[in-house]
């Protein structure tokens, strides 16, 4: 049984090259297509691979290295790294594929020299290899696109974070097609700069945010917040992309540490406004020391804050990375919360009022929200202090996973 490998490969300042790995023995059709796009001492690589005509009920994918190319973030997939053996598991949710169907994931990494190509690209333990010269499938959103003599070329929408000398913190390559895809490896100082901006709400205390080199959840680099308590010694974050450009469904991935437990009054970590609410504040946090989603306009909170309300949410662990997803539906008024991969019943809103959960959030009728922007920090309404780290921040318009 024969099958087709393609790889593709970035290099700074270079073009794209496709290699074709020689012919052995694998499942029909077993194809790997490797999407890079590199700049100095870092890349990023879409990986789409397919059984070809088997179907796969979980898959696990392992490539090599040349040189010291490391990989230091993923999406849609676990990946762990040995050496230069790479093996990459699929996330749960994309592990069944079915016949000819396919299945994509993100890799983010280093390397320092030259970057070669990756080899010896084996699925579920089968060697995946072909016959013919095939070229990387161009994505979305300023990947690699084929030119001529078998070559590929940057797209011209996708520069390198290096170029016009300014770091460049989220591109569309990767994190499929993600509007921000950020783990602020392209920091170069301690205050946060480039695609990032100190905001202080209403009025500014204490509150301190900094790039830390201590602590990262991938790579080298995160975000740490020193939230002080009381309302004005907040301090946030903010993405300076134009997130209004999503469009009405917005996924958002990240990760987070903190030090101490959620409060029992009412705190914030994370914001975004709404233009379509007076461009008032959606706001997600902690209240009776479990996850809340807070609506600034009239103070609605998500879960209700009932006692069953409060248990149908989750804590936030300390002194641990948490991978935070949301989407928020904004056409149709619905939002969805996971924690670590797994769904917080507490913490959707589906356009049916639940008792305990969406009904105060739904009574006001017709929430139709219109996100514009990203802000991750610390608000405290009382008197409780925090002191959080945040990495792999993604946006998009697809869920990327943990």
């Amino acid at each position: 049984m024969v099958g087709a490998l393609a790889v593709g490969l970035a290099f700074a300042g270079a073009a794209f090259v496709a290699v074709t790995a020689p012919r052995a023995s694998a499942a029909t059709g077993c194809t790997v297509t490797y999407q890079p796009n590199a700049w100095t001492n870092g890349f990023t690589a879409n990986v789409r691979l397919s059984g070809g005509d088997q179907a796969l009920s979980g898959w696990t994918l392992t490539w090599t290295y040349p040189g010291d190319a490391k990989v230091t973030n993923a999406w849609n997939a676990t990946v762990t790294q040995s050496g230069t053996a790479v093996t990459a598991r699929d996330a749960g949710w994309n592990g069944t594929v079915p016949a000819n169907g396919t299945a994509e994931f993100g890799v983010q990494g280093t390397y320092t020299g030259t970057l070669g190509a990756p080899t010896g690209f084996t699925l579920n333990g089968v060697a995946c290899n072909g016959g013919g010269t095939s070229s990387p499938t161009p994505s979305q959103g300023g990947s690699p696109s084929p030119s001529q003599g078998g070559s590929l070329s940057p797209s011209p929408s996708s520069p390198s974070p290096s170029q016009s000398g300014s770091p460049r913190p989220s591109g569309p390559v990767g994190c499929n097609g993600a509007a921000l895809c950020d783990g602020f490896e392209t920091q170069t100082g301690t205050t946060p700069s480039g695609g990032w901006t100190m905001s202080f709400p209403n009025c500014s205390g204490t509150g301190t945010a900094t790039v830390d080199t201590g602590i990262a959840r991938s790579g080298t680099k995160s975000l740490r917040v020193n939230g002080g308590g009381g309302y004005c010694n907040h301090v946030f974050v903010q993405s300076t992309v134009d997130l209004s450009r999503v469009g009405s469904v917005r996924y958002t991935r990240f990760y987070v540490r903190h030090t101490t437990a959620l409060p029992a009054t009412h705190t914030t970590f994370a914001a975004m406004r709404d233009s379509a609410d007076g461009n008032k504040d959606l706001r997600m946090g902690g209240q009776n020391g479990a996850l809340q989603w807070n609506r600034e306009s009239d103070d609605a909170t998500l879960p209700e804050q009932s006692p069953t309300g409060v248990s149908l949410s989750k804590p936030l662990p300390t002194n641990a990375w948490n991978c935070v997803e949301y989407t928020v539906d904004g056409a149709a008024g619905t939002l969805r919360t996971w924690l670590n991969g797994t769904e917080v019943t507490g913490l959707v809103v589906d356009g049916v009022p639940t008792h305990d959960v969406d009904s105060q959030w739904l009574a006001r009728g017709n929430w139709r929200p219109a996100l514009t922007d990203l802000r991750l920090g610390w608000e405290s309404y009382g008197s409780d202090a925090d002191t959080l780290w945040f990495d792999d921040v993604v946006v998009g318009t697809s869920r990327v996973g943990c």
